[in-house]
């Protein structure tokens, strides 16, 4: 084992304590190696997210005291036995990883060895653990202990030219822009969409070798154009709406997007940063709009039809809702919001009768990494900022504000906010 070059034995560490709404900046001891595929990150930064609400309301309904935050990036200074230039046959961190490189984790650990790691469903790897869990300590601390570290870590040291951004930016790697872009892949790749995508009628779009049904007319132009939706513009489901506008015009699809959220200030931050994504694409459409008055605007837009497609970035039933009453017959809802326990707010009937499909769940965020890192290299403009009108990150706080910083954004009064633990 490579051990950390220092005899420091404590941290500073962000604790929740149930049942709900107790946050706590507290002393700990620092994490050690208790595995050989275990590695110490020494943290840089630590993301709030809006999952981690879950936990901070109770809503969990978790008992122990834990660890918050399920983002961070930081060094390596400590590494398990596996770690060694020998290793074969394992994930190629477990040969290369070395002390001192800079990485970035995903929000659950993934030991990218078992058969969901290895056809890209990571998040539901068998080894999955979600971090800022009681289980899983979290990255609000100045130190975090990443379990099947060679699967689960990305190693920075691989960007081409990853020296140049900034880590608030990078940062955004570990959750919310690999949910984004994984909110707009599966909707743009669902075969019910690519009648829209491909320009060929249901089966074909999705399977070209075979003949057409000559019986039908040629498609219409308004055969070929999408209309989707983007419920929620809090971090993630602006990464949707960046994501999702980036794919549309690099395809060449002809589009209108309409984004949505009962929050003015939300609204009007998404609003500006389409100003400057736009550019000169010339394929499609985009809009902001209230909750109470979008549906209106659908059927304005789609002449009654609805959305082919409709991104839930939310997590709650009444956005679950809107999304069934947003969405045309024959469309799919994707869901990428933290839901609870309540139940799904659709009858079966009402699925039945709109041949409605259904997405949920978790990203896999490690396996998303290659195309998030694509958008947010492409997209500086708006993902490496912080504190300005259509930065993401609005801040970057010290630990003796996080206690004011969890009400201030469970009450809506902030944005993304970043700790710097040594701040």
């Amino acid at each position: 084992m490579t051990s950390m070059a220092n005899d420091l034995s404590s941290q500073r560490a962000v604790r929740w304590h149930p049942p709900s709404y107790d946050i706590r900046v507290e002393t700990l001891p620092i994490p050690e190696i208790e595995h050989p595929d275990d590695a110490i990150v020494k943290i840089k930064l630590a993301g709030l997210c809006g999952s981690d609400l879950h936990m901070y309301r109770g809503t969990a309904r978790l008992t122990e005291p834990c660890i918050m935050g399920h983002e961070f990036i930081g060094e390596v200074v400590a590494l398990g036995a596996s770690f060694h230039s020998n290793s074969t046959g394992r994930p190629h961190l477990y040969s290369t990883l070395r002390v001192g490189d800079k990485v970035v984790s995903p929000f659950t650990v993934s030991c990218g060895e078992c058969h969901f790691c290895r056809v890209g469903f990571t998040c539901r790897c068998i080894e999955s653990r979600l971090f800022g869990t009681p289980m899983t300590p979290g990255g609000q601390a100045q130190y975090v202990r990443v379990r099947r570290a060679g699967g689960t870590l990305y190693s920075l040291q691989e960007i081409p030219d990853g020296s140049l951004l900034a880590d608030s930016s990078l940062l955004l790697l570990c959750d919310i822009l690999p949910t984004g872009v994984f909110a707009a892949f599966q909707a743009l790749s669902h075969a019910k969409t690519l009648p829209f995508t491909t320009r060929q009628p249901y089966p074909l779009s999705a399977s070209p070798s075979q003949a057409g049904d000559v019986s039908f007319l040629p498609l219409l132009e308004e055969d070929t154009s999408l209309t989707m939706a983007v419920i929620g513009l809090g971090p993630v489901g602006v990464c949707a709406c960046i994501a999702l506008l980036d794919m549309l015009v690099t395809r060449k699809v002809k589009f209108s997007v309409i984004a949505i959220d009962p929050n003015e200030a939300r609204r009007t931050k998404m609003a500006s940063i389409y100003s400057i994504i736009s550019g000169t694409q010339q394929f499609g459409e985009f809009q902001v709009a209230d909750t109470s008055n979008v549906k209106e605007i659908v059927t304005t837009l789609t002449k009654g039809v609805g959305c082919n497609a409709v991104l839930e970035v939310v997590g709650n039933t009444s956005a679950l809702r809107l999304a069934y009453e947003l969405v045309r017959p024959f469309g799919c809802i994707n869901s990428v919001g933290v839901h609870s326990d309540h139940a799904v707010p659709y009858k079966g009937v009402e699925l039945y009768d709109k041949n409605v499909s259904l997405d949920f769940g978790r990203c896999p965020v490690r396996a998303m990494f290659p195309m998030a890192l694509e958008l947010l290299l492409k997209r500086q403009d708006v993902l490496g900022l912080v504190g300005g009108e259509t930065s993401l990150v609005e801040k970057i706080a010290s630990f003796d504000d996080a206690a004011q910083i969890y009400d201030d954004f469970d009450k809506g009064k902030c944005g993304k906010v970043l700790f710097d633990p040594w701040k």
